[in-house]
């Protein structure tokens, strides 16, 4: 059975969100605290994939995310190495990592997503809408065809909801910009209804640059995303959902976002 770890702890509280998407596709999940993995109650390389839920970690303390990810890059496990060396690690065993809204901040400061360089040095950051405000509502995002992951295998566009204040991605320079579009990291992006893409408030709710959503590394075995879709694992969580079902519009299983959790699950058990 696939093995699922996801951690939470410090602010963190779309865990249980999370596991119930994995449990619908059919894993075992652990949830566990941050501090269980740091101090070797549970270990890293027993598991198929991480996962970084969303939340407020730290309080959203200096900038999104930052704190939480000074703690994976610089603190030292019980093993005597930094989590970041275990994550390097548990890549190269071909193992994958999901990281959702506060998760997704988090694997851009340390450099995870998109690490064009290999090195795991920040080459995005996540800045603060250009609304100026904590955005809540949903939107539509428009799946990269040539994306390398198989997260998004066969969506094409998810209805999903935003839940953030700091969610405007920004690129390092026109030379990262190049390599992203380049190596279709790029994962998905705000886009209205028809699926097509926009920069133009509020259909992107952040003002993101190339209206990005999510990214993935080049290997696809990583993953963030600022919108929820553990938020919408079923039709009855869609906010018309009574509206669609009386006009007999029923969204399946396949077009929510419990899809990307069955992808990763079936993917794994296929490798």
């Amino acid at each position: 059975m696939v093995k699922s770890l996801i951690l939470t702890g410090f602010g963190i509280n779309c865990e249980i969100e999370m596991g119930a998407a994995y449990k619908n596709a059919g894993a075992e999940v652990t949830i566990i605290h941050f501090n269980e993995l740091m101090n070797g109650t549970y270990n890293l390389h027993d598991f198929d994939i991480l996962n970084f839920p969303g939340g407020f970690s730290f309080g959203d303390d200096i900038a999104s995310g930052k704190v939480m990810s000074n703690k994976v890059k610089f603190k030292k496990m019980q093993s005597g190495k930094t989590f970041i060396q275990e994550i390097e690690n548990f890549i190269d065993e071909g193992k994958y990592i999901l990281g959702i809204c506060n998760g997704f901040q988090i694997l851009v400061q340390l450099g995870l997503l998109p690490n064009i360089n290999g090195n795991f040095e920040p080459e995005t950051a996540l800045v603060a809408n250009n609304s100026n405000k904590y955005e809540d509502r949903w939107v539509y995002c428009k799946i990269n065809p040539d994306v390398k992951t198989p997260f998004l295998k066969g969506i094409d566009i998810l209805p999903v909801p935003v839940r953030h204040g700091e969610g405007k991605l920004v690129i390092k320079d026109d030379a990262t910009r190049q390599q992203i579009k380049d190596n279709n990291l790029i994962a998905l992006q705000y886009s209205d209804k028809q699926g097509n893409i926009t920069e133009k408030y509020p259909t992107n709710p952040n003002g993101a640059e190339f209206s990005i959503a999510g990214l993935t590394d080049k290997t696809g075995q990583i993953f963030g995303l600022m919108p929820h879709p553990e938020a919408f694992l079923s039709f009855y969580n869609h906010p018309s959902w009574n509206k669609l079902k009386r006009e007999g519009k029923e969204i399946k299983r396949e077009y929510t976002g419990q899809a990307i959790f069955d992808n990763i699950v079936k993917q794994i058990e296929n490798d």
